[in-house]
Formats: structure tokens, sequence, C-alpha cells
């Protein structure tokens, strides 16, 4: 049951960039911004403490690497959704199911490689959590699978450093069936050239900002122009490939491209939510307060008042400090900050 309609007055609220004393409005179970607070305030506003800013999402997790519940724990960490991009769909659909105490889930489902390639052979992968696809026939399948457990992505492997990668002309044909079924492609890209057939083939987003090497210019300004997003995940690699890393995505950034935030929960040890390591990445990469916002809210779906919202004891003094965000129900606002 949704929580009565009320008017809540804020001291900021952030829609790309921080409004000033706020006013808005709860109503159908989700956050509408009203306009600027001022002496005209209509009787009735509730107060809150802190701020508010549209839900955060963390790209990349997959959450079955992670014991126990995962959902809640992230959602007190800070997120309001998080994308899984890797696992056994059946699963990740009974997970997905809404849980108004828990960040929603989103999935890719099974991650599509080549017969051989990765992850297939990673005692990490759970099982059913990769599909090995030799014709085109094979994607059909196995995209029409994803799709039919509720996938609203399709992840592929492109891992020329793990182990066996699908030809160009495969490549295209795996792209096609996912195409045909309305959903955007998501590559995990790794290995020397593997990012220009990646861009080439037309692949929408990279799940993790590219580490193998560094990328000429021109390439970076091909991504760029056709939309390509990358997630960042910099903060899992050893210190020679985050180096690489961030220095693509701050050329990246540089050129106009889209960074996601992704933190790649379930590899390695992370907090459960924000993850300040991540965030001190961004920073090195040239991120200011703004552009981090940015990629927390970014996305499928643009950053919204919805049903989570984001909330802070403060506006953040410093890009770091994001690190103390909250996501909460809308229908809970008037227990911010207890």
């Amino acid at each position: 049951m949704d929580a009565p309609p009320a008017v809540f007055r804020i001291a900021d609220a952030w829609r790309g960039t921080w409004m000033g004393p706020s006013l808005v409005r709860r109503g159908g179970g989700t956050l509408h911004y009203v306009g600027p607070s001022s002496a005209a305030d209509p009787a009735g506003v509730v107060d809150l403490p802190g701020v508010l800013l549209p839900g955060f999402t963390d790209h990349h997790v997959h959450v079955q690497l992670h014991p126990g519940d995962a959902l809640e724990p992230l959602a007190a960490g800070g997120f309001s959704r998080v994308i899984d991009l890797g696992g056994d769909p059946d699963v990740l659909a009974v997970l997905a199911e809404p849980d108004p105490f828990a960040a929603a889930l989103e999935f890719a489902g099974a991650f599509l490689t080549a017969p051989g390639g990765y992850p297939s052979d990673r005692a990490w992968a759970p099982a059913n959590s990769w599909r090995a696809i030799s014709s085109a026939d094979d994607a059909e399948l196995a995209v029409a699978e994803q799709v039919a457990a509720g996938a609203s992505r399709i992840k592929i492997a492109l891992n020329a450093s793990a182990g066996p990668v699908w030809d160009d002309a495969l490549l295209a044909e795996v792209i096609a069936e996912v195409r045909a079924a309305g959903l955007p492609v998501i590559a995990h890209v790794e290995g020397q050239g593997q990012v220009a057939r990646a861009i080439a083939a037309g692949v929408d987003v990279l799940a993790h900002a590219p580490f193998s090497e560094v990328l000429p210019p021109a390439l970076v300004e091909q991504a760029v122009a056709q939309g390509q997003r990358w997630v960042s995940t910099l903060a899992i690699h050893a210190p020679a490939e985050r180096a690489i890393a961030i220095a693509n995505v701050g050329a990246f950034a540089a050129a106009g491209g889209e960074v996601l935030y992704g933190s790649d929960l379930g590899n390695g040890e992370q907090p459960l939510g924000l993850n300040a390591a991540e965030l001190a990445a961004l920073v090195d990469a040239g991120f200011d307060e703004t552009a981090v916002l940015r990629s927390l809210v970014g996305g499928f779906g643009r950053g919204r008042w919805k049903k989570r919202v984001t909330w802070m004891p403060a506006r953040p003094a410093t890009p770091l400090d994001i690190v103390d965000a909250v996501s909460l129900s809308v229908g809970d606002l008037e227990g911010a900050g207890a």
C-alpha cells in the first residue's frame, strides 16, 4: 500500500545540479520535484533533514557471488538499483522479485561466450551462468532463454586473454539476435584488439572500462560518436591495469563519453554499498562531484525520482563523501536520518 500523499521541504535536491532549498511531493508511491522552497510554502509541509537525489545504480554486480542476501544491505549502502551482469537467469529471476526493503535488481542472465571461452573455465562461475554459442541458432535460443527469465540486457564475452572468442561473422550474428530481441548488448572485453572489435560490432556498453591497452584517441572518439557507454569497475584491478583503465576513462569522459558507476561486486572483497575505492578511482580519472553523481544516476532509464531515492545527511563536501548515501523508499522519508 502506498504511503499517504505529503509535501516535504529539504535543504537541497540534486537534479543534474544542486537546486537549493526545495519542495518535493509524494504521491502514487513516487516522489515528484515541486520547485524551490520559499516563505510562501503551503501549510502542512513536512521538514526533512539532509538532502535528496535520484536513486543510485551500481551498473555491474554479481549477486550470486556474494554469500547471503545482498540486496537489502545494498539499499542501506546507497543503491536503489543494481544490475547483475552474469549469473544463473533462473536464480536471478527469483532474486529480482520486488522487495520494498531492498535495492531493485535487473539482470543480463548468463554470459554468452565462445565454446571454451570465458568464463566457462572459471571456478567462481555458478552453474548455468554461461552459455556456449557456436552458431546463430545457438544465439537465438540463448537470447530467448534469457529474455524468458526476465533479462533486460544481454552480456557477451570477448576475452581473448582467457580463451577463445567468436570471429567477426559470428559476433555480428550474436549481436543481431540480441537486437532482434530489442535489448542492449553489454560486453566483457579483454585482450589486445578486442575493444576495437566491440566498437566495430556496435556493442552498446562495455562492462569494464578498457584495461588491457591504452586506446588511441581515434578509437575513443569512435566509441563516443556511436554512443557507447562504459562501466567503470576501476578499483578491482591490479595497479598496472588500473592505471590503464583510469587513463582510458579520463580520455573517454573528456571526449564526451558516458561513464557509469560499477563496482563488479562479487569480484574480491568489497563493501555492500558505495565503494570508496571506486569513487576515489573516478576522482583519479578526473571526475568532479557532478560527474561522479551522473555516473551513479545515469544508464538505462535516466536517473529520476522513483519509488526509491538517495538520501544524504548533507550535501557532500567532496566526491568521496558520497559514500555516506543511503537509499530510502519514498514511503519511509519521514524516517530519514533516524
